[in-house]
């Protein structure tokens, strides 16, 4: 039985491809652009490089995010990107970002204004 096979309904689905907390927010700058590593690790402060790891390795596994790597010379570049999936997966969690921004933020988009002024 694959855990495919134990869910209810779509939301425990989608759930479960995006939970906890730094799944959403791995996407979240993956949507923005494609990232490498050093770069997921500081837009998201906090999260730590045993976590991110993992979790970029089950969002690769599950098609949401493609993992490219490219040798210049003897250096090795690792680059995340949102797959097509993981494209339609950012679309369809805008209207809770939204949602929250709305309700628990008072309208403040602190975590977008703080990685604008970033890059």
């Amino acid at each position: 039985m694959s855990r495919r096979d134990t869910y209810v309904c779509g939301i425990d689905a989608a759930i479960d491809v995006v939970g906890g907390k730094w799944k959403v927010l791995i996407l979240w700058a993956l949507g923005e652009s494609p990232r490498r590593f050093g770069e997921l690790r500081h837009d998201l402060p906090g999260v730590t490089e045993k976590v991110l790891t993992s979790h970029l390795r089950e969002l690769e596994a599950d098609g949401i995010v493609f993992r490219e790597e490219a040798f210049e010379g003897a250096v090795r570049r690792v680059t995340y990107a949102l797959t097509p999936l993981g494209a339609s997966l950012n679309e369809a969690l805008e209207p809770l970002g939204d949602w929250g921004r709305k309700h628990l933020l008072g309208g403040r988009n602190t975590h977008d204004d703080a990685l604008d002024r970033s890059h």
